[in-house]
């Protein structure tokens, strides 16, 4: 059984009930569950009735005792209290879910706003005038991403898509031709021979240059504390693409990889959607996971061509071998490491001076 199918709460209902389900599901008593939860068997009989709420704090200890995210059980407490017209007290734990700490220090909230000034200021940074209204907007990616078994997952929803909708505003401001495939298509040879110019600086504005001649905006947004993600893709319009990248890992590898994986989506994939690479989503048809090997392979295919595969896989584990079949083939180095780590021709500790790395600057 999928997560999504043990835990489908009826949001109108208090979110004991939910709780309540997944207890009767797992044959946990009452007691072993206020044991694990370290609450009173009194305290522990309230929340599954509704008579107390879901604190972070509670929300925190359910993620470790039944599996699903703070997130999650955060926007089921907010939603069964908007319904009831509950406490605008559930606006500041919204805040709470998200990575304000960063966004404050990367300069995305204008000044240094406090309490009340601070919630304004996160609702003004997703455009949006509540968070009732932000669930609308937000609900579905959020269930998306909220939603997991394993504990150890570090992903935020709220970082996660906080980094989305920095993107989405920087990629907003980007002027771009109408979206034209086949220009986009066109434009990845010569994208490709960017991957051997050392400096950002330098390479950066020539990337963003060739996409926008396609319809293609390229947003660089650092990723916020709790998300995982290293690029993303989706349509502003139906005339101009979204390809983000995070430069998570500031190597040239993961950079370029990481490219052109996220233009494999946009030219292989259905435009209405939105893939995120480095973050585990709700996929119990598999249909994700499918996509995102196919957006592996387009990108292993344009870094490196057919005509030279054999070449590739029988390369010896040679330093001075790998730079010269690198440059014969118009790439950098570090890109035919990271592939010759990736198909475990080469362990992943071997060759890594040959990567280049980056510095937020």
């Amino acid at each position: 059984m999928s997560a999504a199918e043990t835990f489908s709460p009826d949001w109108a209902s208090p979110p004991g009930e939910t709780i309540s389900d997944v207890l009767r599901e797992r044959s946990i008593s009452i007691d072993d569950f206020a044991e694990e939860m370290q609450r009173s068997r009194q305290e522990t009989v309230e929340l599954l009735q509704g008579q107390s709420p879901i604190t972070l704090g509670i929300a925190r200890q359910l993620e470790k005792v039944l599996g699903a995210s703070v997130e999650f059980w955060m926007s089921r407490e907010f939603r069964y209290r908007e319904r009831l017209g509950g406490p605008k007290e559930e606006d500041n734990l919204w805040v709470q879910t998200l990575p304000v700490a960063d966004m404050l220090k990367f300069g995305w909230l204008g000044s240094q706003p406090q309490g009340s000034d601070l919630l304004a200021a996160c609702l003004r940074f997703f455009g949006v005038e509540s968070v009732a209204a932000w669930h609308r907007v937000y609900g579905a990616l959020e269930q998306r991403y909220s939603f997991r078994t394993s504990p150890s997952f570090e992903s935020k929803p709220g970082a996660l898509i906080t980094w989305l909708r920095r993107g989405e505003r920087e990629g907003s401001s980007i002027d771009c031709a109408p979206w034209n495939p086949l220009a986009f298509k066109s434009a990845l040879d010569s994208i490709r021979g960017l991957t051997r110019e050392n400096d950002p600086r330098r390479f950066l504005p020539a990337l963003q240059e060739l996409c926008a001649r396609a319809g293609v905006a390229v947003a660089i947004v650092r990723s916020p504390n709790g998300s995982r993600a290293s690029g993303a893709t989706r349509f502003l319009s139906k005339n101009k693409a979204l390809l983000l990248l995070s430069f998570r890992h500031l190597s040239d590898d993961q950079l370029w990889f990481s490219f052109f994986h996220e233009a494999g989506h946009l030219l292989l994939h259905d435009v209405r959607q939105v893939f995120v690479e480095g973050v585990k989503a709700d996929d119990s048809s598999g249909e994700l996971e499918s996509k995102e090997r196919e957006a592996n392979e387009f990108a292993f295919r344009e870094l490196i061509p057919s005509e030279f595969h054999r070449d590739f896989m029988t390369l010896p584990p040679n330093g001075f071998a790998i730079a010269r079949f690198a440059k014969r083939i118009g790439i950098a180095p570090g890109i035919v490491v990271g592939q010759l780590q990736f198909h475990r021709k080469v362990k992943p500790n071997h060759f890594n001076t040959l990567k280049r790395r980056y510095q937020w600057g």
